[in-house]
């Protein structure tokens, strides 16, 4: 059965607390939950929860930036402290792992061949070093560091592909979506129906874009690297 704890957070001295459900706190700090109001157990903000005392607007509002108690809650669970169980914080360590190897393996190549580093090359690497996350801290924040330590041993940089693609007539309005969601720069219809573009997205997506690509047009269509 979970039960209520104190997230606390602390800005300038002052004290910020308020009373969270440990499971569902657990879940929206894991992604699971998007609403930071749902593990609220009380619609409160409190300078010390356990005496039951409340923190004043004035604070909040210039701690915040605002009185609304979903910024409040949301900053709070994201930056404060949140006790969570030996297990929880196991299991978030492992998820901001993946993100971190996942983030890097994306827009990451290896400068020697210009081929983008698998996910597990990266765990490896990041292994080997013993490299650890913080379960607290957000992914994107942690790549820059994870970098440093693993660059030693693994060569590696970040990288952006950009390709002119011409996709044949009967599969341009087909294609049309996939080149939006890599990162369509520019684009002409030609007389014929041809779709001409120039997509820009991570380095380390080159692979998955090409076989995507070539499945949807049953490899006609003919890219030209910028």
């Amino acid at each position: 059965m979970s039960k209520t704890v104190i997230a606390k957070y602390t800005v300038n001295g002052e004290r910020f607390e308020i009373l969270v459900d440990a499971d569902a706190a657990y879940e929206y700090m894991t992604g699971r939950k998007a609403n930071p109001l749902a593990p609220l157990q009380a619609e409160e903000v409190f300078e010390d929860a356990n005496k039951g005392k409340r923190q004043s607007k004035e604070k909040i509002k210039a701690a915040f930036g605002s009185e609304d108690l979903s910024k409040v809650a949301e900053t709070i669970l994201k930056r404060g402290n949140v006790p969570i169980t030996t297990e929880q914080k196991a299991r978030m360590t492992e998820e901001k792992r993946r993100q971190v190897v996942m983030i890097i393996a994306r827009n990451s190549i290896d400068p020697r061949t210009g081929a983008p580093h698998t996910e597990q090359r990266i765990d490896n690497a990041m292994h080997a070093a013993k490299v650890t996350v913080d379960p607290f801290k957000n992914a994107s924040e942690q790549v820059d560091e994870v970098l440093k330590r693993i660059s030693p041993q693994l060569p590696i940089k970040f990288a952006t592909a950009k390709l002119e693609v011409t996709i044949p007539p009967e599969y341009a309005n087909r294609c049309y979506g996939l080149l939006k969601q890599y990162g369509l720069k520019s684009e002409q219809w030609l007389s014929d129906g041809s779709l001409s573009a120039t997509v820009e997205f991570p380095a380390g997506l080159k692979t998955e874009f090409f076989e995507r690509l070539n499945g949807l047009t049953k490899g006609s269509a003919v890219t030209k690297a910028e």
